[in-house]
């Protein structure tokens, strides 16, 4: 499956097929993020339902701590 992260083009395994696993599949799912799909922001709550099509845009928004 295609999708553009972060406005890059992608291709991930059609086993990612909803926002939570695409989390996983980054390594992102243990981390505050903040996702927007076809530039709509989803609520954390929905990430484990939303499902990820061919073609999406997606941006992926995760905060970094440091001094």
């Amino acid at each position: 499956m295609k999708l553009v992260v972060n406005g890059e083009k992608v291709e991930i395994p059609h086993t990612v097929d909803r926002v939570h696993t695409l989390l996983q599949h980054f390594n992102l799912d243990q981390k505050v993020v903040i996702v927007e799909l076809n530039d709509e922001i989803l609520e954390k709550g929905s990430h484990q339902e939303t499902r990820v099509c061919d073609g999406d845009k997606i941006e992926i928004v995760h905060f970094v701590g440091g001094g």
